[in-house]
């Protein structure tokens, strides 16, 4: 196929976020809306359980509808185990079962859109790529955020959540051959943390165990931001999103308001419409036109 003909393939990141990653929900809604194409996937704890479902062939509308209605307290608390864990505050079961109602038994090669999911391997202390054989045990082992839920055994590794190490996977997207990456990063900023932890202290009544998480939640948070600065500085995703939503949505409380987060997402996505033309337009060029175009700019800048 000639260059001038060849469309770029385009890549979407999403990060993790908790309750906050709902807002990917919205992202892809827009996408879907204005016919951009999403030709790979890769994502990190609820970006990665996103990321799945729709790679798995579940449409928006559908993957919106389950979020709604698993936004209500009555039905979250399903998903908790009842049994004492042994390393995280919830061994994660039931989660697996609730999971396994919209994945079954799809290994990666079965997807309609090729996906990586990140976790991190507690024993080589490495970033492990997920893209071959379960995708539930990859969900499972993406989302295994440290003290919250039990670690995953998967095969020789011991996996937590992928964001330990790389919150939002832009450079694996790219990975993966995409021209032009969409990053969206639903994380809470550092800057937010002290408001977030107070409300989810006061939300919770936290015990002395939570107590315990609350520390490592927040020692995780601060070094997965400084982290993720570094790695979208080396995979410069063309179009960066990052949904308005404010310190009082928080991690594992502000399952309640996913309307409100969807719809934040959504908006961003919205907005960001003319950089992912501009992007999309710039990477369908052939090489010569946009060496030429900075030619361009750069004796522009010198006059």
């Amino acid at each position: 196929m000639p260059e001038c003909d060849r469309r770029p393939r385009i890549g979407l990141a999403l990060s993790g976020g908790g309750a906050r990653g709902l807002a990917h929900i919205g992202v892809l809604k827009v996408l879907e809306q204005e016919g951009v194409p999403v030709d790979c996937l890769a994502g990190t704890s609820m970006g990665g359980v996103i990321a799945a479902v729709y790679a798995a062939g579940l449409s928006v509308e559908q993957i919106e509808q389950e979020a709604l209605r698993m936004s209500r307290v009555r039905n979250l608390i399903t998903l908790l185990d009842r049994t004492l864990p042994r390393r995280g505050f919830f061994e994660g079961r039931k989660v697996l079962e609730y999971l396994s109602t919209f994945l079954g038994e799809k290994t990666f090669a079965d997807l309609e859109i090729p996906l990586a999911l990140v976790a991190v391997d507690l024993i080589s202390g490495q970033e492990v790529i997920l893209n071959r054989g379960s995708v539930l045990e990859a969900v499972r082992a993406t989302i295994s955020f440290p003290g919250v839920f039990a670690p995953y055994r998967l095969g020789e590794h011991l996996l937590v959540d992928g964001g330990v190490l790389n919150n939002l996977p832009a450079d694996v997207v790219r990975g993966m051959g995409a021209d032009v990456v969409i990053a969206v990063d639903a994380s809470l900023s550092s800057n937010g943390l002290p408001q977030v932890l107070e409300a989810e202290r006061q939300g919770f009544g936290l015990t002395q165990l939570q107590l315990i998480i609350e520390t490592l939640w927040r020692t995780l948070s601060v070094m997965e931001n400084h982290i993720m600065t570094q790695k979208l500085r080396q995979a410069q995703p063309e179009v960066l999103i990052r949904p308005p939503l404010d310190d009082s949505i928080t991690l594992f409380k502000s399952f309640p308001r996913a309307a409100e987060i969807i719809a934040a997402g959504e908006g961003a996505a919205r907005a960001a419409l003319p950089r992912i033309t501009a992007a999309r337009l710039k990477a369908g060029q052939p090489e010569s036109v946009q060496e030429g175009e900075a030619a361009h700019e750069t004796l522009g800048k010198a006059l």
